[in-house]
């Protein structure tokens, strides 16, 4: 893989981002029912989450001196807490899943990458272990 490939690659992921956010904001806005207050807030802070993750798949595109994309992957509607909540569940598992697989061809670059390689590789790990909470925690709400 070389460069160009990966900096699609973070390009999507942050388009993946700025879905997430937008998804769970508006989820937030209708989420309703018994007990919903604690799950609105619950995909509020989430989607605090995802813009933390814009920010640091912005700083990997930086160090590759590219252009982060203002694109936005696709967003889905639910009606419903529990469909909410399995609609962001399997965006969170797309998600950790193409994470994982920038992480395996970041791997194949490393020589090409000698300075940057460590500083990518902590950031998309970092995203995809705060993806992994959210969908353990989704999972436990289910």
């Amino acid at each position: 893989m070389g460069k160009a490939e990966l900096i699609g690659m973070l390009n999507k992921a942050l388009e993946f981002e700025h879905a997430a956010r937008v998804q769970y904001l508006s989820h937030a806005k209708i989420a309703a029912g018994r007990d919903s207050e604690p799950i609105v807030k619950r995909l509020e802070e989430i989607a605090g989450d995802e813009e933390k993750h814009e920010g640091l798949f912005r700083d990997c595109l930086e160090i590759l001196d590219a252009t982060p994309s203002m694109g936005i992957e696709k967003v889905y509607s639910a009606n419903g807490t529990d469909e909410i909540l399995k609609v962001n569940l399997k965006g969170e598992k797309e998600a950790v899943d193409f994470y994982r697989k920038i992480v395996e061809e970041l791997k194949k670059s490393r020589d090409e990458l000698p300075y940057e390689y460590e500083f990518i590789e902590h950031k998309v790990r970092h995203v995809i272990m705060d993806e992994e909470e959210h969908i353990l925690e989704i999972k436990n709400i289910l």
